[in-house]
């Protein structure tokens, strides 16, 4: 998987993840897979999502690693008995989605990778160029 255990410390304690997860790695797995699939539905139309959940290590940008983790815990907490801890959850949850929206509004550029066309360009980047009819002033 993109997120790893280790990665959660970031944002949730262990204790408090064993918790919200109902101590179910397939819970915590479906999660996860919700999550990329929600950041990837942002950042899909101008970056390369496959590279970008597909990095390992060091290579993977840190902040889309934490709105990820954020993103799965607020998924978790939703099923978890009587909404425990959701305030916070869900003010993490709203504050990833803020800044996935300014990303997709260009507003927001992380260091990502770009998607590539079939033509080697960078797709999704928006320019518009041309020009207006040239004006003919015969009098």
């Amino acid at each position: 998987m993109f997120v790893t255990e280790q990665d959660y410390k970031v944002v949730i304690g262990e204790q408090a993840l064993k918790v919200i997860s109902q101590i179910s790695n397939e819970n915590r797995e479906n999660a996860e897979t919700e999550a990329v699939e929600e950041i990837a539905a942002y950042l899909r139309p101008k970056y390369d999502t496959e590279a970008v959940f597909g990095a390992a290590g060091k290579q993977r940008n840190k902040l889309v690693v934490m709105y990820t983790c954020d993103i799965a815990i607020y998924h978790m907490a939703a099923s978890a008995p009587q909404k425990m801890g959701m305030e916070i959850r869900k003010e993490r949850y709203e504050r990833a989605v803020k800044w996935l929206e300014g990303v997709q509004a260009g507003k927001i550029v992380p260091d990502l990778p770009l998607a590539i066309g079939e033509n080697g360009e960078p797709v999704g980047i928006p320019m518009v160029y041309g020009c207006q009819k040239k004006l003919k002033h015969n009098w």
